[in-house]
């Protein structure tokens, strides 16, 4: 179930997608996404997964956002007003491109499905922003022990466990933490010996309270 047709029968959901004009586009892995099509869009993560990365002049890499299916990304709700900045595909994705400037005619709001579409995706916009100030909440940590431990936190307090699945690399970890990999790799070592977490892979469990 696509989140942002939440309440739109399959019915409607066909007619507000010929009323948004949009269309759907198929990406292989390490595909940069917004190079192949215009930027005023809006886009669905139908299948696959993407990541928004930033690159500074030093080349330093940062991601900032993890898209996965059922997400959305666009250049009014997502970090893309940077030329650093750019979606690519980790995987083979498929995307559903909705045009923004098709989105904000007014002509469409006489149609209660239509209505209940800009509800989902204010939702869903609300959502971004507090996962954009759970990220601030990370980055603003002094110490990557620290860095690490609140990401862990959050992690554990929105899926309800203290085991964690990392969702992506130990790599992209350091990229999302904006830290040193070596660093960041040292720093769990000595969270493991000291008792405060377990791991095997990807899979880390919360020893501490």
């Amino acid at each position: 179930m696509i989140r942002l047709f939440n309440k739109i029968s399959v019915k409607e959901q066909a007619k507000l997608l010929k009323l948004l004009e949009t269309s759907i586009l198929n990406f292989k892995k390490d595909t940069i996404i917004l190079s192949t099509i215009k930027e005023n869009i809006i886009g669905v993560i139908l299948e696959g997964y993407a990541q928004i990365i930033r690159t500074d002049y030093n080349g330093n890499r940062t991601i900032i956002e993890e898209l996965e299916e059922n997400d959305i990304f666009g250049s009014s709700i997502s970090s893309l007003s940077s030329n650093e900045c750019q979606v690519i595909t980790k995987e083979d994705t498929k995307v559903l491109i909705i045009d923004y400037d098709r989105i904000i005619e007014s002509k469409n709001n006489t149609y209660p499905y239509y209505n209940q579409f800009i509800k989902n995706l204010l939702e869903i916009t609300t959502n971004i922003i507090d996962e954009k100030n759970e990220r601030i909440e990370i980055l603003t940590k002094k110490t990557i022990r620290d860095k690490l431990l609140e990401y862990f936190n959050i992690y554990s307090k929105k899926h309800g466990t203290r085991i964690i699945y990392l969702p992506f690399s130990f790599t992209d970890l350091a990229d999302y933490l904006a830290v040193d990999r070596s660093a960041m790799s040292r720093e769990l070592k000595y969270l493991k010996e000291e008792g405060f977490i377990n791991s095997k892979g990807r899979r880390i469990t919360l020893l501490y309270r």
